[in-house]
């Protein structure tokens, strides 16, 4: 009986797709309010941005794979506009290749979990009234 294997390849973009879905529904599932592709006051953009109950922020960098994170060493330049960071991972990511310091979600399309907490680091309130008027905003605006 001959047997015919389908190999499915899962490109770049559908992984990163898969993992931002994945993260969101764990910051949704720890309390927060989460948008996309937010750009910073520094020019930057995080993945995801969460904003929780007591207006802590949290943002997610995801990564597709390796060559990714390598490409992309931008993610210090995030911490002074959050109180916590993470990378979120599909769960084949070779983890030894991450900083140890940020949190770490490993997650696919249908959620995930937080490997390794956040350390926290509150924000200066000024700031954080910026960015959450700023948060606001933008989710008023996608919204309508």
């Amino acid at each position: 009986m001959d047997v015919e294997v389908a190999l499915v390849l899962t490109s770049r973009p559908e992984i990163t797709d898969a993992v931002t879905r994945g993260a969101a529904r764990v910051l949704l599932d720890l309390g927060y309010a989460s948008l996309a592709e937010v750009v910073l006051p520094n020019g930057r953009r995080a993945d995801l941005m969460g904003l929780g109950p007591k207006g802590e922020f949290v943002i997610v960098e995801v990564k597709s794979g390796l060559e990714d994170f390598r490409a992309d060493m931008k993610w210090p330049e995030y911490a002074p506009f959050c109180d916590r960071f993470y990378f979120a991972v599909a769960p084949e990511f070779p983890r030894e290749h991450l900083p140890t310091g940020p949190g770490l979600i490993i997650c696919d399309s249908f959620g995930g979990a937080v490997i390794e907490e956040a350390p926290a680091s509150a924000l200066a309130s000024a700031r954080r009234r910026a960015l959450t008027l700023a948060f606001a905003r933008l989710a008023a605006f996608r919204g309508g």
